[in-house]
């Protein structure tokens, strides 16, 4: 099993520019499970989007509580493939299509970008793509350590005889030739058991992609990822983060806190049970504190006996407790900012997404502890989204759907080289199935 360790998640194809096609995701998170199934129509570019080659038309897809899962990770493989068989089946009756592969997100398993440098001597005179290909794999090879496996690795820059800022090197003449790359890396353990749970449901795992990195493909514009952008995933389990410069996915980070502790916080704070906890958060959850919430009072249940008489809580105690750690988030994420390239674009946006994302005031609390602009992302650029899914907390799945656009970008280890891992289920680490659908 320990071929895993230094090769690639899979890889879709790129998208072709003149074919549509069906494509499904899956974004298994702590809390909840979105399953989307879309139609992708070649389309004209947009001013606001460039990147984008297709439209994407939502045709199913379905969000159910998450189970089996803890800070990303799979801790029980029979709970999270059940409720994967739930998620999918009732996208697909939606859709009215069966589903062969999905496009899989990971938020778990300690997300780390490193920028690499790799550079050979060219043999021809002329870099060929086989040079680009044979210095990228190198690159990549040296950053991913023992037990890690890389889900993207994304050229930034190439250099010819020491020259930076070359976009493609291609049929240009040079002695050496170099590339600085983001290779992102997670615990292959994660990579693996994410993928087992999703193969048992008879399901072949097409792709897999960094959870920021696809909510920025849906919630940044062209604009903000060019002049430097980071994009903060706030999940119930981890918070991650992808910073974009240039135009370019440049690093990647995250850490197992987020919405859910803030639950646990309140459950413990208030005496009261984990579901009346995630009640209280999610209708009264600020980080905002005003003069009259001290008076404003509420009954709260208390957990364990039914005849315990309920507490009475001002509305100014719930909101300490939810500040509390919102604030150690933001201090966790300024701390993983100022080590990337992000501490070199001083003004550049923080973009926030997830569902943690939506607790009142904390576009205030993030602008002042960051000391940067902040705002809460939404999914641009999608036609007929319904209510529920124009929100925050869906920027991982319709990023995915989106995800096949922007393939290209990336360096996919040969086939050939790559050592296929059997994951004990029939599917292959690596194995790329058809999600282009021709003729339709």
């Amino acid at each position: 099993m320990t071929g895993l360790d230094r090769t690639q998640t899979p890889k879709t194809r790129p998208m072709p520019h003149k074919r549509g096609g069906l494509v499904a995701c899956l974004d298994i998170g702590t809390s909840k499970i979105a399953c989307m199934i879309a139609r992708l129509k070649p389309s004209p570019p947009s001013e606001a989007l460039r990147g984008r080659t297709h439209a994407v038309e939502l045709i199913g897809y379905s969000q159910i509580q998450s189970r089996g899962m803890k800070a990303g990770a799979v801790v029980d493989l029979g709970e999270c493939e059940q409720a994967v068989r739930q998620a999918v089946g009732l996208a697909e009756k939606m859709a009215k299509v069966r589903v062969e592969s999905v496009l899989l997100s990971v938020s778990g398993g300690r997300l780390a970008g490193q920028l690499v440098e790799a550079a050979a001597d060219i043999r021809g005179g002329a870099v060929t793509p086989a040079d680009v290909s044979r210095v990228t794999s190198t690159g990549m090879r040296h950053a991913t350590g023992e037990g890690r496996t890389v889900l993207h690795a994304l050229p930034v820059g190439y250099t010819l005889d020491g020259v930076k800022g070359i976009r493609d090197p291609r049929g240009m003449v040079a002695h050496q030739f170099g590339v600085d790359m983001n290779v992102v890396t997670c615990d292959a353990t994660v990579a693996r058991n994410l993928m087992l749970a999703v193969e048992r449901c008879h399901l072949n795992v097409e792709a897999m992609a960094a959870s920021p990195y696809v909510a920025g493909l849906s919630v940044l514009t062209d604009d903000e990822a060019d002049l430097g952008a980071a994009v903060v995933e706030m999940g119930a389990g981890t918070t991650t983060i992808a910073v974009y410069s240039g135009g370019r996915f440049v690093h990647a980070a995250g850490f197992a806190v987020g919405g859910q502790h803030i639950t646990m916080d309140l459950a413990r704070g208030l005496s009261a049970t984990i579901a009346d906890a995630e009640r209280i958060k999610t209708l009264y959850g600020t980080v905002i504190t005003g003069g009259s919430d001290s008076r404003e009072l509420m009954s709260v249940p208390t957990a364990g006996d039914d005849q315990d008489l309920p507490q009475i809580v001002s509305r100014a105690t719930i909101a300490n407790i939810v500040k509390h750690r919102a604030e150690e988030v933001f201090e966790m994420v300024r701390d993983k900012l100022k080590d990337s390239p992000f501490a070199a674009e001083p003004k550049g946006r923080v973009v926030l997404s997830g569902g943690a994302s939506q607790l009142t005031g904390l576009v205030e609390l993030g602008t002042q502890i960051l000391g940067r602009p902040v705002r809460v992302g939404r999914p641009l650029g999608f036609g007929r989204l319904p209510n529920e899914a124009k929100n925050a907390a869906f920027a991982v799945p319709a990023g995915l759907l989106v995800y096949p656009q922007y393939v290209h970008h990336e360096h996919v280890e040969p086939r050939h080289t790559r050592q296929q891992v059997k994951t004990g289920t029939g599917g292959y680490f690596g194995k790329v199935g058809r999600w282009l659908r021709e003729g339709f």
